[in-house]
């Protein structure tokens, strides 16, 4: 009964994973980046304009859980400074779909995260032992 049940989320998540790139493709949002047309090369924010730094519009949601993914730092500088960066970088106004956010054991997380070299290795050592880089990143980013 586990192997049926198994192999019918198996199948469902597959499903919905073709249809949100179906629906990427068609939105010409050009996919996930790490199964996009660069996949495999580093995530990179976008080039700031010649004079200044050009915000990104995201919506209200997506505004709250970069600020939120803020309180994960270990040091009360280096949340500041992450809050600081999501307030230099992003205004509420419509939803972004360019905007990589992800909820995994329940931490919601939107964009490149900045890891320490202990959570990179996290992420590696994690990654041998069968999770996705995507899920690890974020565990290893919330939880070490």
């Amino acid at each position: 009964m586990r192997k049926i049940v198994a192999v019918a989320v198996l199948a469902a998540m597959t499903m919905l994973g073709t249809v949100a790139a179906v629906a990427s493709v068609a939105a010409g949002t050009g996919g996930h980046p790490r199964t996009g047309p660069w996949a495999g090369s580093p995530p990179q924010a976008p080039a700031p304009p010649k004079g200044g730094v050009k915000r990104q519009e995201v919506s209200q949601k997506q505004y709250d859980i970069l600020i939120g993914q803020c309180r994960y730092p270990k040091t009360s500088e280096a949340r500041q400074r992450c809050r600081t960066q999501v307030r230099e970088q992003y205004k509420v106004g419509a939803f972004n779909p360019n905007l990589d956010c992800r909820t995994y054991s329940g931490i919601s997380v939107c964009g490149v995260l900045e890891l320490s070299a202990a959570q990179r290795s996290c992420v590696d050592e994690s990654v041998s032992g069968g999770l996705t880089r995507r899920r690890a990143e974020v565990e290893c980013y919330a939880f070490r």
